[in-house]
């Protein structure tokens, strides 16, 4: 039985005489019972009709006057045995529709002869054919397809735009009927299409995908879309009704998003939307067309430190003007393996800083994040993420990769964390113009927090902003080699430019070390040998 009132007969009489299917006419009834929009539309169609019939049975039975008790009762028991008759038949008498037009009684008569016969005038049909064991099966092929690893997952919908005109043509449609027979009805409290939907499908889902969870939330997420090009022109009329809630957007290929579609109807006046909307809406000719099945992963985040121990090895890949340099990057050496055990279909590359292609990254190694996004795999064991390490560090001599682990999306955070502030440590073999002894470098391991300006150097002026930024030069030693070179070890403020400290960078940054030895130096090669940033956490050897 339908939890159905007596005060829900005008509204269901409306609605089916609009053209509204079964489950529509219960969303506006604002039946929440799950149960009741699972069963079989042509059931639930003969119930509004019984319902229709037994209330007016009822009135009519009250409007009689009663001898006596005996009389009374045998009246009902003659009315609990009578059969009933074809409802089309009976809609045509119903006091109810007595005052109505001639017109809106021969279409309650053809909606309730035809029942679910027509496409729905709100739903477009989606809650009619579109959504059944049919539309289950191909849900649970295309996530089988997939071959993803998920416990749970979660049904999304995307609907047209114009499904909102519609629903809110038929709400005015019903909303004079109820007002005048001092009925209340909230709008807010109609059962939305997308949950009258999932709650159809949720059970058919489960089924066909051997009784995986269908959830509200989850990681995995299954999402259906939808499509009517036929009643698309059906919301044009709001962008003149209310131009300011229609804006152009770069990402959005039409302005008629049913966000700006939701905030239109909520702005414009009842009398002006009938001025320009039908009510109710027009019988469409045809139901929505379904996109295909999308699946999609929530990202897994993939974290640790790598050591690069080449000089011609870039961190990213190296194109200029279009045309690639270097045959390989930091990134790509790392992703390749993880991007095939985790079977993703993409990735984010993040580390904390960055070397120079003739730069290595030595002691610790440099901290570093990959968001993977789609992955087919997911869970990964303690043990698996030791071997995918190895398998990294055996595909390759020019990089190391340690503390590999998954990590969450909010630790990925702490990488970037003051970033500025944290230390790195770098030595460089340091060339001089001039003949040098010991003593005549050996000053500079007094030198303690040196601040420096350095205006954008012009190496990579093409891609940073020209800015003078301060940064400051905690420590430094040195270490003689021979007349003209000798290892300089910094210890300096994240983000300091070394290579133009030492060769001043035509005057660009200020003191520098040719200023400092007051002659021409020039930097040969240098080495990251720490990234003060703890994170991510040791992995456990």
């Amino acid at each position: 039985m339908l939890p159905l009132k007596e005060k829900d007969k005008p509204i269901i009489q409306k609605l089916l005489a609009a053209g509204c299917c079964a489950r529509c006419v219960l969303r506006f009834c604002c039946v929440s019972v799950q149960a009741a929009y699972r069963q079989p539309p042509e059931e639930t169609l003969k119930e509004l009709q019984a319902f229709i019939k037994n209330v007016e049975n009822g009135k009519c039975q009250d409007s009689v006057g009663q001898d006596s008790t005996d009389e009374n009762k045998s009246q009902d028991t003659a009315a609990s045995q009578a059969p009933e008759d074809p409802p089309n038949k009976r809609a045509k008498l119903e006091p109810s529709m007595a005052g109505a037009e001639p017109e809106e009684e021969a279409a309650t008569a053809v909606r309730l002869e035809d029942g679910n016969a027509h496409v729905c005038v709100v739903c477009l049909g989606i809650l009619q054919e579109l959504c059944g064991s049919i539309q289950a099966l191909k849900i649970a092929e295309t996530v089988k397809a997939g071959n993803y690893e998920f416990d749970t997952l979660v049904l999304s919908l995307s609907l047209p735009a114009q499904l909102c005109v519609r629903e809110h043509s038929c709400w005015l449609h019903v909303k004079k009927e109820v007002r005048e027979k001092g009925l209340v009805l909230n709008k807010d409290d109609v059962i939305q299409v997308k949950e009258a939907f999932k709650w159809i499908m949720q059970g058919m889902v489960a089924k066909e995908l051997g009784g995986v969870a269908v959830v509200t939330k989850s990681p995995f997420e299954v999402s259906l879309e939808f499509t009517h090009s036929e009643t698309e022109p059906d919301c044009h009329f709001l962008a003149t009704a209310c131009p300011d809630c229609f804006r152009p957007t770069k990402n959005k290929q039409s302005v008629f998003t049913r966000m700006a579609v939701v905030k239109a109807l909520e702005k414009i006046p009842d009398a002006k939307f009938l001025k320009h909307y039908p009510c109710p809406p027009r019988q469409p000719s045809s139901s929505c067309s379904p996109r295909e099945v999308q699946c999609l992963h929530v990202s897994v985040f993939v974290a640790g430190r790598y050591n690069k121990f080449c000089r011609s090895l870039p961190q990213t890949p190296w194109v200029i003007d279009g045309e690639r340099r270097m045959e390989s990057s930091v990134e790509e050496l790392i992703a390749a393996p993880i991007l095939s055990a985790f079977r993703a279909d993409g990735f984010n590359f993040s580390s904390s800083g960055r070397e120079d292609v003739d730069v290595r990254t030595l002691g610790n190694g440099r901290p570093f994040a990959m968001e993977l996004l789609n992955p087919h795999k997911s869970r990964f064991s303690k043990v698996q993420m030791k071997q995918l390490q190895e398998t990294i560090n055996e595909s390759s001599d020019k990089i190391k990769v340690r503390d590999l682990q998954i990590v969450t999306r909010e630790a990925m955070g702490r990488m970037k964390e003051g970033e500025e502030e944290k230390t790195k440590s770098y030595t460089a073999l340091v060339w001089t113009q001039k003949t040098i002894q010991r003593e005549d470098i050996s000053f500079i391991d007094n030198i303690k927090d040196l601040t420096l300006n350095q205006k954008t150097p012009l190496r990579v002026l093409h891609r940073r902003a020209l800015a003078v930024r301060q940064r400051t030069i905690h420590s430094m030693s040195t270490r003689f080699l021979d007349s003209h070179h000798f290892y300089l070890g910094l210890k300096t403020q994240a983000g300091t430019y070394i290579k133009e400290f030492v060769h001043g960078d035509f005057g660009r940054t200020n003191p520098n070390l040719c200023q400092l030895l007051k002659t021409d130096t020039d930097i040969l090669e240098l080495d990251v040998e720490s990234v003060d940033v703890d994170w991510p956490p040791p992995v456990p050897e």
